[in-house]
């Protein structure tokens, strides 16, 4: 598959290396004198989105806006947000993506746990949980099948507008890792009666 991320940080710059790992086409959308990660692919912002089926937005909340509107034309591109603005139980990160990017098929994943997890998802014997929402059944289908390559549980949390339920389950686990002191080193998990 081809894949466009666009920040080429801890979770933009992790999973980007994993799924080229797993012998998918990625490309590091940047902005001039941007630089990915050892061995990464780079293209300018919209000239990455032109390449690829979907679309990872791994940035800053303060930066997501500003590189949407870089991305150009995201109509019928998979468009994984996986960014945290957290704070709004009137709405949510992605559905404000949607918003901004007409056409664009969101799915809310990937921003339930910090890189260590998408890198190592497997934690004394249990698969992390990675909650997917969106409303194109397809694209839900697309961001999880990407996460189980990487051995997530990746769980259909329903439509985009749940997407606000998983970034406060995020906000939790960004209290609990840097407030609380629980640190980095855990993930949220789903236990299943047999």
């Amino acid at each position: 598959m081809r894949i466009g991320v666009i920040g080429a940080g801890n979770i933009g710059g992790t999973l980007g290396r994993l799924w080229s790992d797993r012998g998918h086409d990625v490309v590091y959308g940047v902005r001039d004198g941007g630089r990915a990660p050892e061995g990464g692919r780079t293209a300018s912002i919209p000239e990455a989105v032109r390449q690829v089926e979907v679309v990872v937005l791994a940035v800053p909340w303060g930066a997501a806006h500003d590189a949407v509107q870089n991305a150009g034309n995201l109509s019928g591109k998979v468009l994984i947000d996986c960014t945290n603005m957290g704070g709004d139980a009137q709405s949510s990160g992605a559905e404000k993506i949607a918003g901004w990017a007409p056409g664009a098929r969101v799915v809310k994943s990937f921003n339930q746990a910090g890189w260590e997890t998408l890198e190592q998802p497997e934690l004394d014997g249990h698969k992390a949980v990675m909650f997917v929402a969106g409303d194109d059944a397809e694209a839900k289908q697309v961001a999880s099948e990407l996460g189980r390559e990487l051995g997530l549980d990746m769980i259909d949390a329903g439509p985009l507008s749940n997407a606000r339920l998983v970034e406060n389950l995020a906000s939790l686990w960004i209290d609990l890792a840097f407030r609380q002191g629980q640190g980095r080193g855990f993930a949220f998990g789903v236990l299943r009666r047999r």
